[in-house]
This record gives structure tokens, sequence and C-alpha cells, in this order.
């Protein structure tokens, strides 16, 4: 099945086979979140802290929906790992071909849903009423990329379970290029402000997810569909789902803590919300080592688990976790001793600064926790492990829930309690993926071996 844009990882060097998956996964989400990341500081500074708070308000809301029509290509994508890992072609491009199915379907559906209800959430989530217009404005503009974001993501995810993490990345460098050279024109030339930002990120979106889709067509023989695999498939449907849903349910669950946590933020008015915005980009920026490195474990997984090799993905866990805490140790002191000068990237103000300074300072003393999250997660999804998806989900909105009572109320920490909330859920959360990795029940769920 193989050729030389695909990767066996049922064979050498585990650690050369992570860090080679992980570092183009790793270049490609950075200037994945260049996408926030370049919206916050052209707004930021062109429109000022009460704009920003408005797309950052909705960040939290457009994760829920990103994950609802994306989240199965994540059970897609563990469906092709273990068939390629069991060395089944046909099943490889008949869950290819299906994927098609799903993901349209689910992103036309949640974009239409997301579009018609963003005023009624924005104001149940308790958004300020000076920003919560151009709220309304960005979060509906931006849903009507869901079906970008879904292709691409299908795609992606798929070349990632056959062992290609190269391939998109050329891609997000190209599409984050144009992004920005977007959000420049539309929001400080045109002058369309929050809209012209949301616009240049939908328009990169159908960038990326095209070009991605064309050229795995074009050069990569599993994406060439034989006619008589390109009906729809009920065996290959039902274990996406199976596989898949539980999957999205964790990272809406997720999504959903997150937003449970807005609410809280947003009650301390618009600075609280523009410094938690900008902290929450930086933290995202901060995690995308350890979900390239959690993707390359995913999908090393897949594979391992297809072909029946227990013991190697067991140490593909006890590698990963390693190089998770070296990363850890670099990027903690950065964050905690430097983190004034990493806000005054997104604003000018200086009471959004000097908060901001101290809430990195709560966060990143809990790095160290938050790293050990991914590999156990990820290690389970490749596995095949669907329940452990929804204990992991439970998990995040049981922390924020619980402890953004307590440190915002009782314990009246006030506003800082909201950072305390973020750093107490990722020791708990960790603490309950190591748990279910200790158990082995996840030895137990591949797919190929029930078959």
């Amino acid at each position: 099945m193989g050729d030389k844009r695909t990767k066996n990882m049922t064979e050498g060097s585990t650690l050369k086979l992570l860090l080679s998956f992980a570092f183009p996964l790793f270049i490609g989400n950075i200037f994945q979140q260049l996408y926030n990341m370049v919206d916050s500081i052209v707004v930021g500074n062109v429109l000022g802290a009460k704009s920003l708070a408005a797309v950052g308000a909705c960040g939290s809301l457009h994760w829920l929906f990103f994950s609802l029509a994306s989240g199965l290509a994540g059970g897609i994508g563990v469906i092709v790992a273990q068939f390629f890992g069991a060395g089944n072609e046909k099943r490889v491009q008949q869950t290819i071909q299906n994927a098609i199915y799903i993901l349209g379907t689910t992103a036309v559906l949640v974009s239409a849903l997301a579009y018609a209800i963003a005023p009624q959430v924005l104001q149940l989530l308790g958004t300020p009423e000076d920003i919560i217009a151009e709220s309304v404005v960005y979060l509906r503009t931006t849903c009507l990329g869901m079906v970008f974001v879904a292709s691409y993501n299908g795609t992606a995810n798929i070349l990632y379970a056959l062992g290609n993490s190269k391939t998109p990345l050329m891609f997000l460098i190209l599409s984050s290029i144009l992004n920005t050279i977007l959000d420049i024109l539309f929001v400080k030339v045109i002058g369309l402000g929050v809209f012209g930002a949301a616009l240049a990120t939908v328009v990169a979106q159908f960038m990326v997810a095209f070009s991605c889709i064309l050229y795995a067509r074009k050069t990569i023989a599993l994406f060439t569909i034989p006619a008589e695999y390109k009906k729809p498939n009920p065996d290959i449907i039902k274990n996406a789902l199976r596989i898949g849903t539980p999957i999205a349910m964790q990272s809406s669950l997720i999504a959903i803590s997150c937003l449970i946590l807005q609410n809280v933020v947003n009650s301390f008015g618009a600075t609280v919300v523009a410094t938690f915005t900008i902290t929450s980009r930086i933290e995202q920026l901060v995690q995308q080592p350890y979900t390239s490195l959690g993707s390359a474990v995913s999908n090393y997984t897949g594979q391992n688990m297809g072909a029946g090799l227990i013991d190697r993905v067991k140490k593909g866990y006890r590698v990963g976790l390693g190089i998770a805490l070296t990363f850890t140790s670099i990027m903690f002191p950065l964050a905690f001793f430097f983190g004034r000068y990493l806000i005054a990237v997104f604003v000018r103000e200086p009471e959004v600064i000097e908060m901001g300074s101290m809430a990195l300072k709560i966060t990143s003393a809990c790095f160290f926790p938050l790293c050990t999250i991914y590999i156990p997660r990820s290690l389970m999804n490749g596995a095949g492990d669907a329940k452990f998806s929804i204990i992991n989900g439970l998990a995040e909105i049981l922390g924020r829930v619980v402890f953004a009572y307590l440190f915002t109320g009782p314990l009246g920490f006030g506003h800082w309690g909201v950072w305390m909330t973020t750093g107490a859920t990722w020791i708990i959360v960790s603490i309950v993926c190591h748990l279910r990795y200790r158990s082995g029940v996840w030895m137990h769920k591949g797919l190929v071996q029930k078959q």
C-alpha cells in the first residue's frame, strides 16, 4: 500500500518516528494558530481592546461548533490508521470515500445551526452588551467556513493516519500567509472591522481545504478510489460513528467546559475578557507541541494496534511522555518570567498587560500536568478506546464547573480564580488520563482485533 508519501510506523525507532511525524505537524499547528493569533493582534492593535474582547468571547463557542463539525475526522483517522497498519488497502479506501459523506453532511448541518443560534447563545453566555454585536458578526461569519474546516481536517487526519504529516503542512503555511495578508487588507486598509478579520479566516480556510484535497487525490494512490468503493458502506459509517462520535463529544465537552468558564469570565467585564482572550491564545500556542506529539502518538498507536504490536504501543507512551516533559521544561520559564512581553504584543492598555502577566504566572505553573494529558489521551484515542473520550470530556466539565465556582466564589479569589480554574482542571484531567492508561482497558479496543 505504501509509497513515498505514506509511512509505516509499525517498525523502526519509536523516538525517530514520533519526532519526524510531530515536527512538521508542530510547524503546521503553529501556522494554524496564526489564524486566531493574527486576528487578535490586528484587531487588538487596530480596533482596540473592546473589539478584541468581542472576538475572544466567541472563542469557546466557535471551538464547540468546530468540534461538532470536524470531530468525526478523528475517528475516521483512527480507522484508517488501524487498517493501514493491518495492510488492508480495501478498507482504507472505503473509509476515505465514506469520510466524504460523513463529514460533509455533519459540517453543513452544524454550520446552519451555528449561524441561526449565534445571537441567542452569546446572550445566554452573558457576553457584555458593549461587545455582543461585534461578537455575533464575527461568529456568524466564521461559521460559514465550517464546511471548509471539516474538509481540510478530514483530509489531514487521513494523511496523518497514513504516516504523512508533511503534506498538510504545505497548505497550512500557504493558508496562514494568505490569512495574514487578508487580515491586514480587510481590517486595516479597507476598514471592515471584525467582519473583515472573520472573512479573511474563511477565505483562507477555503483555500487550504481545496488545495489539500486536490493534492492528495493527484499524488497519493490510496486517494484514487475504485468505482465499486464509492457507494456508502454501512459498516464503515457505523464504525466511524462508533469511534468518531465519542472523540467528537470529547472535544465538544471540553469546549462546553470552556464555555462555562467563559460565562464566568464575561461576568467580570471587558478588561478581564480581553485579558483572558490573550492568555488563552498564548496557552493555545504553548499547547501546539503537545497537540502535535499527541497526533503522532495517536496515529502511531493506531497503526501498531492494527498490527497487534501492544508492547510497541507502550513504548510509544514512554517515549512520548519524555518528549513532552522535555519541551515543558523550556516553555515554563519563558511564560512565567517573560509573560509581560508576550501580552504586550496583543494590546497597549497597561491594565490588560499587568493582569495578563500575573495570569500567565498562574497557568504556567501547571504546564507540567498539562503536557502529560496529551500522551495517554491520544494513545487511547488511537487504540479506539471510545468510552474514555467521554470520561475525559466529563472530567474537563466537572473540573471547570467546580473550580470556577470555588475559586471565584466562596474562596474569594475574584477574577484570578478564572486562571486558577484552568490550572486545577489540567491537574485533575492529567490524573484521570494516567489512571485509564494504567488500567489497560485500551489494549482490547482495537478495531482490527475485533474483526
